[in-house]
């Protein structure tokens, strides 16, 4: 039955891609193909995720249900884990991109400010080793 889930899940987030490839082709904006296909995904992972929930608790035995408790809070505690590694990978990426950028036109107006701009560049990386070691931290309890 899970299987089942996760082809359905796959078809959900395949299936809208191909309008937002024809509306790219054609030269139309692909926002409204590329919202709908979060937003279908967000809801059918939501969907899922009770389903799932719903037939563990449903299994009655109070062993099932505390492995499903613990099954819960490892799976929780992934999702942390990857959240805190992406939103700061994210969040780095865009650091770097504006304070890159700039450094880069500081040293071509002055060869002196290489050293300042490149400790603005490596403080904007560090955001995404701070959500590394944050994610280490969490997945080092499960």
């Amino acid at each position: 039955m899970e299987y089942l889930f996760a082809l359905i899940l796959t078809l959900v987030i395949l299936l809208p891609l191909y309008p937002i490839y024809r509306r790219r082709v054609s030269g139309k904006s692909v926002k409204g193909a590329l919202l709908g296909n979060i937003a279908s995904f967000f809801v059918l992972g939501i969907a899922l995720t009770v389903a799932l929930a719903g037939r563990a608790l449903a299994a009655g035995e109070a062993e099932a249900a505390a492995a499903a408790a613990l099954d819960n809070q490892a799976g929780l505690g992934m999702v942390a884990a990857a959240l805190a590694t992406g939103l700061s990978g994210i969040g780095g990426g865009i650091a770097v991109a504006a304070s890159a950028s700039a450094a880069l036109g500081a040293i071509s107006e002055n060869e002196k400010t290489f050293g300042k701009a490149l400790i603005f560049v490596a403080l904007a990386e560090g955001i995404a080793l701070y959500g590394m070691i944050i994610s280490f931290t969490i997945l080092g309890k499960f």
